[in-house]
């Protein structure tokens, strides 16, 4: 299948990024290819670096960026990894950075990939298909108490605790295999009243793969560098598609915005932590009503822009 991927906040995340032509670039979910192209356009004498831990990506957005020659340097990796990855081609600042932290729609649209719960395939759900954990040692292998927690905190599901018995109850005679198996599993554990606000496993598929590629974990551990690598006036522009995400990067913003630790009595600050930079906007920027009538997929989607002092 073609690498098809919608860049979502396509022009607004170009407008923020505030491209300048010899400036250094990074996309840390290059994905198909999308953002960086928009990038790579603005560039004269400037460079682009372009980092995805997802195989087929990695081929697609070659073959895409490949018109831009020498400017283009392509890494398959995590972007929790930039700052060492970069720092192999003599790059320790940079000028921008994109994430888009969106499943990519060759990856849902992919059947064999299991990412989603229209195909009855095999569960697999890694975005990087060299680890070895997949979603179906997840369901098999964690915890009645553990998938209890995955599917409310990642899911954010109100049945998670009879979802989570349901599978444990379900895997005591057969091993759990396919994403269509675990969807009937799901189904049964939640009222028939209840399934008619959107499918029924949504919630638990979103759980599993977020552990399953440790998605939040990654993006909490990655932001300090990421803000770190920003030369002056370099901006950061993350877009997020649920709450989860858009919350760590909402407080990982205003923390490095306003870091100080004293007590609000204080008449000084005395911790001596001082601001790196600011929010450029106080509200996350949402699609346009155009987009969400192209793309539906695109409908979560929040950006946020961080810019270096």
């Amino acid at each position: 299948m073609e690498f098809n991927h919608y860049s979502v906040l396509l022009e607004e995340t170009i407008k923020n990024l505030n491209i300048k032509p010899d400036g250094i670039y990074v996309d840390g979910t290059l994905g198909g290819g999308g953002h960086a192209y928009h990038v790579c356009e603005r560039l004269s004498n400037g460079r682009f670096f372009g980092i995805d831990q997802d195989d087929a990506a990695i081929h697609a957005a070659g073959e895409r960026l490949a018109v831009f020659g020498d400017m283009v340097t392509i890494i398959r990796n995590n972007y929790c990894n930039m700052k060492a990855a970069l720092m192999e081609y003599g790059v320790d600042k940079v000028d921008g950075i994109v994430l888009d932290l969106g499943v990519s729609s060759y990856q849902l649209d992919t059947e064999d990939r299991g990412f989603s719960y229209r195909f009855d395939t095999d569960l697999d759900m890694r975005m990087d298909r060299r680890q070895s954990l997949t979603a179906k040692d997840i369901v098999n292998s964690y915890s009645e108490m553990e998938l209890f927690h995955i599917i409310r905190d990642y899911g954010e599901d109100n049945f998670a605790k009879n979802i989570a018995k349901h599978i444990v109850k379900a895997r005591e005679s057969k091993e759990i295999q396919t994403t269509g198996e675990l969807n009937e599993i799901i189904k049964a554990a939640i009222p028939a009243k209840m399934r008619q606000n959107g499918h029924p496993s949504k919630r638990t598929f979103q759980a599993i793969r977020i552990e399953c590629n440790r998605e939040l974990e990654v993006l909490k551990e990655a932001l300090g560098d990421l803000v770190e690598m920003l030369n002056p006036g370099g901006r950061l522009c993350i877009i997020t598609f649920h709450s989860l995400e858009d919350r760590i990067v909402k407080t990982a913003f205003k923390n490095k915005e306003n870091p100080c630790t004293c007590p609000a009595e204080f008449p000084v600050c005395v911790c001596g932590k001082k601001p790196v930079g600011k929010a450029v906007t106080r509200k996350p920027i949402l699609p346009s009503a155009h987009e969400l009538e192209v793309n539906s997929r695109s409908k979560s989607a929040k950006l946020r822009v961080f810019e270096k002092y």
